[in-house]
């Protein structure tokens, strides 16, 4: 069964607390933001390890493998989103239909193992990314297609609110 898609704007987490999960990218330090990515990334194992991974709590919910597959395709999306941004002026980033994705790549169907760790890859790929960058490109500006601007600094916060998020969501921290 299809869920239905999630047409939120969440960038106004990079303004203020999230009410669900509590996180606060605001009063993230750039220079943390690899540290957290990686210790996210190790508390999904136990979430994927779970023998219910693949079941979904109801009718409207992503099971935790499918939570997963998405956090894990967040991290090679904004592996290449940071790239974008270091390599060309105010890049505008390609569109992501991240509904359409778990659809046509069958989260729900794909092995949790390796779900498990192939996020840890993605994970360890875009912490070491930001982890490279220079303080003097840390201004550097992209945008996405509805007009949203982020420096990479507001891109690495804003990015690390999703798998937090899910990782609340799952019920995993």
């Amino acid at each position: 069964m299809a869920i239905t898609p999630d047409s939120k704007d969440w960038t106004w987490v990079l303004t203020r607390r999230c009410p669900e999960c509590g996180f606060d990218a605001g009063s993230v330090a750039f220079d943390d933001i690899p540290r957290l990515l990686r210790e996210n990334a190790a508390a999904w194992s136990p979430v994927l390890d779970r023998a219910d991974a693949a079941v979904r709590p109801d009718d409207h919910t992503w099971s935790p493998l499918e939570y997963g597959a998405h956090v894990r395709d967040v991290f090679r999306i904004f592996t290449e989103r940071l790239a974008l941004m270091l390599a060309e002026d105010n890049p505008r980033f390609p569109n992501w239909d991240q509904d359409q994705t778990a659809i046509d790549e069958r989260y729900n169907e794909q092995d949790p193992a390796g779900v498990a760790d192939e996020l840890g890859e993605a994970a360890a790929s875009v912490a070491d990314a930001f982890a490279s960058v220079r303080p003097e490109d840390r201004q550097r500006p992209g945008r996405r297609s509805d007009g949203a601007v982020f420096t990479v600094v507001t891109l690495g916060r804003y990015l690390l609110h999703d798998p937090v998020h899910h990782l609340h969501d799952v019920h995993g921290d």
